[in-house]
């Protein structure tokens, strides 16, 4: 009972900032989100008669701390569907992405956790299923199921059966790139489990974001099934930075952002001035990715290298969803 799963991270265009049922992930607002072929997750779950125990490695450590309890909680979820309840597994991960700093490593992560596991227990699940099991290891997860542009449903009922991900356009949909300026590979400071629930609770801004987040969830699906890469730009970085303002706003307040984030922002608002498309998008953490078109890439590559802080650019394209190995 082997399974090995490579699922690939996503960038979320609408965010998902806040939480409505800590237990079941369910968020309080919709988001969407592009999958991108630059950062992935591998993970094989090996079921074994003869474990006492869950086993997890990530990076080739072996951890028995609070990582370790929540892979194994999680796979609690999948062994509810078995008759063999006790049955433990081994699960060894490797992240080619930095991990805790704002690179959706977690969304990877427990995406290709959740596909591996499924198989390894012959779980014959939908997608839907699927997407509904893996956001409750990682919110942002559910969307990594599915390769190019996914909206993740919040849905409705308390029970958790209307929330769920779907893709709206396949990854050859649109041929956009997306450059990651890598600032820091350190972990941050408030994760973002911790800062989402700050903010719902405390921010002075949060019922302004929920007002607006539907509006903006529509208008971008309208610009992405247009291939309208300003309005679909555009609305993206708006919607970051209402979200990046909703922390400042609670208590305490704090901010993601590091200096080096700024220069970024600003050069990419530069370009715009030279007349080159490029926009920002930034998650719950310091490092920041810019958007653009191919016939734009070298400028804006290399208007990045050359910005202060940036200590690496990794491009990707519109990637695909989880594959099996």
């Amino acid at each position: 009972m082997r399974a090995t799963a490579k699922a690939h991270t996503n960038i979320a265009l609408i965010k998902y900032w806040g939480k409505r049922d800590e237990t079941l992930f369910l968020p309080t607002n919709s988001s969407l989100s592009v999958t991108l072929d630059g950062f992935y997750t591998e993970t094989t779950v090996h079921f074994k008669e003869d474990l006492e125990r869950d086993v997890f490695s990530l990076n080739g450590k072996e951890y028995t701390d609070t990582m370790y309890e929540r892979v194994t909680n999680y796979l609690n979820l999948f062994r509810r569907h078995i008759d063999h309840p006790n049955l433990y597994a081994e699960v060894t991960s490797t992240n080619y992405v930095p991990t805790a700093a704002g690179f959706a490593s977690s969304a990877s992560g427990f995406a290709a956790l959740a596909a591996a596991t499924a198989k390894a227990l012959q779980l014959q699940w939908s997608d839907k299923k699927l997407t509904q099991i893996t956001r409750q290891g990682s919110g942002s997860a559910c969307r990594s199921i599915f390769g190019g542009f996914v909206e993740w449903k919040k849905g409705e009922q308390e029970d958790g059966s209307d929330c769920y991900a779907e893709q709206i356009a396949p990854e050859d949909h649109w041929d956009l790139r997306v450059a990651a300026a890598v600032l820091t590979a350190k972990e941050k400071d408030v994760s973002s489990r911790d800062g989402m629930k700050r903010t719902v609770e405390t921010s002075v801004f949060y019922d302004g974001w929920l007002e607006i987040v539907p509006k903006d969830l529509a208008n971008i699906k309208d610009g992405i099934a247009a291939r309208d890469f300003e309005k679909v730009g555009s609305i993206a970085e708006a919607n970051c930075l209402k979200m990046h303002a909703t922390t400042l706003g609670a208590t305490p307040p704090f901010t993601y952002w590091q200096d080096a984030t700024m220069n970024v922002m600003e050069a990419v608002q530069t370009l715009r001035k030279r007349g080159v498309l490029a926009y920002f998008t930034i998650d719950a953490g310091p490092n920041v990715k810019v958007l653009y078109e191919p016939k734009d890439e070298q400028i804006v590559l290399d208007t990045l290298r050359q910005t202060e802080g940036v200590t690496d650019v990794i491009v990707s394209k519109v990637g695909s969803g989880i594959t099996y190995l």
